[in-house]
């Protein structure tokens, strides 16, 4: 499947088309590769390899007995990405939650271009994890397959100028093994933006919105449904680093964990029960 999004690809732009059109790629609609949960288009340049720390602190819903969450449980993903070309990525990382290990692939399909002959930039990501915790917890019958997740999705972006960019990225997850009564498939879709405020500052928003299929569903509807993840922060950005601080309302990091296991607990304050406090950090080099 790869390799055929890889063929319909563009094998390059010229400055102008017939018409005169500028056929260049616009400048990247994101100043990462990451927003809060979501992957944006942004592929960093050939041979950049790139460092990410993603954390998320507990819930806020005891106050401040656990100053709002910063004492609590938290999650930590650390993660390894390099730009094999300018429009492929691959990379590596490990998850604190449920120990997993993952891989990830994205690919630019389309770029937008500066006269909006192309008006999109389209990218493909994929995420396959690796649960690694004991396999007692994957019940009697435990087959190593059992560990596997994957999360396939399709970015859609679009550059307004220099301050606005929105994408839409519908999805598909995957868990080859679940709690009984839970679906193994999930259909999901994701919204995200940036506007830029500074040269270097942008508030950021992202949403990801797990969808209920009667069609695809192997059990009637329960009522522990993943939720939305619903995110709002501020992103401060150079040459080769990205520091995004937010408001979050999931605690999974990985894709597929937040589009099928979302379902923060309420506390005994549920304006901040499904509220926590995150932050990404990345770093690029290039070779």
């Amino acid at each position: 499947m790869i390799i055929a999004l890889m063929m319909i690809q563009s094998k390059g732009f010229g400055q102008e088309d017939s018409t005169g059109k500028d056929k260049r790629p616009a400048k990247p609609a994101f100043e990462s590769g990451y927003l809060i949960d979501q992957q944006t288009s942004v592929i960093p340049v050939k041979n950049t390899l790139e460092f990410a720390i993603h954390h998320r602190f507990g819930a806020m819903n005891n106050g401040v007995s656990d100053l709002y969450g910063i004492y609590a449980s938290s999650n930590i993903r650390l993660g390894l990405n390099y730009s094999f070309t300018d429009n492929l990525l691959i990379g590596i990382g490990t998850t604190r939650i449920k120990k997993y290990q993952d891989i990830v692939i994205k690919y630019n399909i389309l770029k937008q271009t500066r006269s909006l002959s192309i008006p999109v930039s389209v990218t493909f990501f994929e995420n396959f994890a690796i649960d690694a915790r004991d396999k007692i917890v994957f019940g009697p019958d435990y087959k190593f397959t059992d560990r596997f997740s994957y999360f396939s999705q399709l970015i859609i972006t679009h550059r307004f100028n220099s301050k606005i960019s929105l994408q839409v990225a519908p999805s598909f997850t995957h868990y080859n093994s679940t709690d009984s009564l839970f679906d193994h498939d999930k259909i999901g879709l994701s919204f995200g933006g940036r506007v830029k405020i500074t040269p270097q500052t942008s508030i950021i928003a992202a949403a990801d919105l797990p969808m209920w299929f009667k069609g695809i569903r192997e059990y009637p509807k329960p009522d522990n449904l993943s939720k939305p993840n619903l995110s709002l922060g501020v992103e401060i950005s150079t040459s080769t680093h990205a520091f995004q601080i937010f408001i979050t309302s999931a605690q999974g990091i990985l894709p597929q964990e937040n589009m099928m296991w979302n379902n923060l607990t309420a506390g005994s304050k549920p304006s901040t029960a499904h509220l926590l406090l995150g932050f990404n950090i990345t770093r690029l080099w290039n070779f």
